[in-house]
């Protein structure tokens, strides 16, 4: 995995700090968690919340589970799929 960049930073409630960053898992873009610096495996992308609790519309991570706005889930989704579109790219122009 390759850290590329932060995309969305959050102080949590028991004040440790969340980082989702776009990292790059072999060929493709994805989105990873940090947790006071510390990978948190999960889901690659920020997935629905069902029921949706107040504003929380997503999360990511497995223990602990990090919850995400629309906002936020939405800025995660445009920056993985922007880095994976220009990966294409690159393909299909070196071919």
């Amino acid at each position: 995995m390759i850290f590329k960049k932060t995309i969305v930073s959050k102080i949590l409630s028991n004040g440790l700090k969340a980082d989702f960053s776009l990292v790059q898992e072999e060929d493709v873009f994805q989105a990873a968690l940090y947790v006071d610096g510390r990978f948190i495996p999960g889901p690659a992308i920020p997935m629905p919340l069902d029921p949706a609790k107040g504003n929380v519309t997503h999360w990511m991570g497995n223990r602990p589970s990090v919850g995400l706005t629309a906002e936020e889930a939405e800025k995660i989704f445009k920056e993985v799929k922007l880095e994976n579109s220009v990966l294409e790219h690159r393909k299909i122009i070196n071919s």
